[in-house]
């Protein structure tokens, strides 16, 4: 794949490389040139962005370079597990509100990406594995919260096969509450509680941790063929808070295997009554997804309250292993999770997720699974972008909504 040559300017100025894709209608900023010096572990690396360099998120994720919703992803060529041989590159995400733990998204974007470039941009390309019996390349992926194994359909001439789905396998994943009983104190509720003092809501981990409720539930009797976005982003912020700040539901972002604590990432709001995707619509990627046990489709606010146009990957992860505690979803069958975008575009199609092996390690309904995620991404286009030092609105970024007025 040909890349443009960075913009040539004087002084200061250091142009900052980005390719663009989107998986689902969901944006993967890619950034591969003009990034700051991050050194160590990863997670050290990670910390270090967010500390040293935050205004490099800002610039990139924030206007007047981005908009609330994007995202992206630094390439790490150097960490821990790719000197040791379990990784072959490394990666840090980011969004509004700061560097996320996993994103299924963008590591589906990542996988056609990493096949296309060249050992300029990924230096280890060469030692990725192509099977030739299935056209496939496979790559493993350094993340903040372990390593994922990417499997990308590759053409006779290397490059990525867009044409069918790049899957991912996740870090072991479970979940920690099922049917909860969560009260939400009286300032955090919201209008359409109609005077209820609790909900039922399910917790479960798939790189990120995430609360599953379902539309009626959160009080949205016409649930998400009705969405008003604006109500569920306050109800959705006012269920996080109310989780976040209780001390007795920590554990619900809690790891099951190790006991370190995590954050809550985001709220699904899910809807099992949209119905399945009809023979007659869609891709013929999405009808050749018709053999898969059930649909469902869910709305997602994550970080500071971006919302995901696509289904999302690392929560896909999560409701798989949810499902799989359930007894609802055996091995072996798949399921369809799609987003309000997915559903309404002919053009996408939703991520089918299925339980790949049992992570061993046992216990019920909090067993560990990995799972597998498949989706499709495309490339959009490509960003030289720069800084003025004088420019005082560009330098660090901004967002509409969350200027005082």
């Amino acid at each position: 794949m040909e890349f443009p040559q960075p913009l040539q300017a004087p002084g200061p100025i250091r142009p900052i490389t980005c390719v663009e894709m989107h998986t689902a209608g969901e944006p993967t900023r890619i950034v591969w040139n003009g990034i700051p010096p991050l050194t160590g572990t990863l997670l050290e690396q990670r910390a270090q962005a967010k500390s040293q360099f935050d205004e490099f998120r800002r610039v990139l994720m924030l206007e007047p370079r981005g908009h609330y919703d994007m995202y992206g992803a630094i390439l790490r060529p150097e960490t821990e597990l790719v000197s040791s041989g379990k990784a072959h590159i490394g990666v840090l995400f980011m969004h509004n509100e700061g560097f996320s733990t996993m994103c299924g998204h963008a590591t589906i974007a990542l996988g056609r990406f990493l096949v296309d470039v060249d050992e300029k941009v990924f230096p280890r390309r060469k030692e990725l594995k192509h099977d030739s019996a299935s056209q496939t390349t496979t790559l493993n992926l350094h993340v903040p919260c372990g390593v994922v194994e990417i499997t990308v359909p590759t053409l006779a001439c290397g490059k990525s096969d867009a044409s069918r789905p790049v899957s991912f396998v996740s870090v072991p994943s479970f979940a920690t509450a099922i049917s909860l009983q969560v009260p939400v104190p009286e300032k955090y509720r919201w209008a359409e509680l109609r005077g209820k003092t609790a909900v039922t809501a399910d917790f479960a981990y798939g790189g990120a941790y995430y609360c599953m409720i379902g539309a009626e539930e959160l009080g949205f009797p016409g649930g998400l063929g009705e969405a008003k976005l604006q109500d569920m982003d306050r109800a959705t912020k006012l269920l996080k808070d109310a989780v976040v700040t209780n001390p007795d539901l920590q554990y619900l972002t809690q790891d099951i295997r190790t006991a370190e604590e995590g954050f809550l990432y985001g709220i699904m709001i899910t809807d099992t009554r949209l119905g399945h995707v009809s023979a007659s619509e869609g891709t013929a990627a999405s009808r050749a997804q018709l053999d898969v046990s059930s649909e469902e489709t869910g709305l997602c606010f994550f970080a500071n309250q971006q919302i995901d146009r696509s289904p999302t990957g690392s929560c896909v992860a999560a409701r798989v292993a949810l499902a799989h505690a359930k007894g609802s979803l055996p091995g072996g069958e798949k399921r369809i999770y799609n987003s309000l975008v997915t559903r309404a575009y002919r053009g996408l199609s939703g991520f089918v997720g299925s339980v790949f092996d049992d992570a061993g390690t046992g216990g019920g309904d909090q067993r560990s699974v990995r799972v597998c995620v498949e989706g499709y991404a495309y490339y959009t286009g490509y960003h030289s972008f720069v800084v003025e030092k004088e420019d005082g609105l560009g330098v660090d970024g901004f967002s509409v909504r969350d200027i005082a007025l």
